[in-house]
């Protein structure tokens, strides 16, 4: 199985810090998913850049995203994937956003 990691953030995508979340993830899915393929990429908060993304691993069975779902201005994932899916799971970004409700209150403000 291909699965597709795209971490959605400015600064990692400019180089400003490391991206941890999205190593987190590929690791977390290769050992949960035996035998499957991750391919990773980071792109800017922007509507065109993750849409392009998505292009770039269409070929994958799964696209998740990490970062860029707060509610600043910037943050548009949501909106970047709402308008590239034929068909959102919104049950799973309810699970995630109550697990990390257990470590930061402010997941709360978290978008899906």
């Amino acid at each position: 199985m291909l699965i597709a990691v795209v971490t959605v953030s400015d600064r990692a995508s400019r180089g400003i810090y490391d991206d941890l979340s999205g190593p987190a993830i590929e690791e977390t899915l290769l050992r949960a998913v035996p035998g499957s393929r991750v391919e990773r990429d980071i792109v800017p908060d922007e509507i065109a850049a993750i849409t392009a993304a998505f292009a770039r691993h269409e070929s994958a069975e799964w696209i998740l995203t990490t970062g860029g779902t707060g509610p600043a201005p910037r943050d548009v994932t949501p909106e970047a994937t709402r308008g590239y899916c034929d068909r959102l799971l919104p049950g799973i970004a309810e699970y995630l956003r109550a697990r990390s409700l257990e470590q930061a209150p402010t997941a709360v403000f978290s978008r899906a």
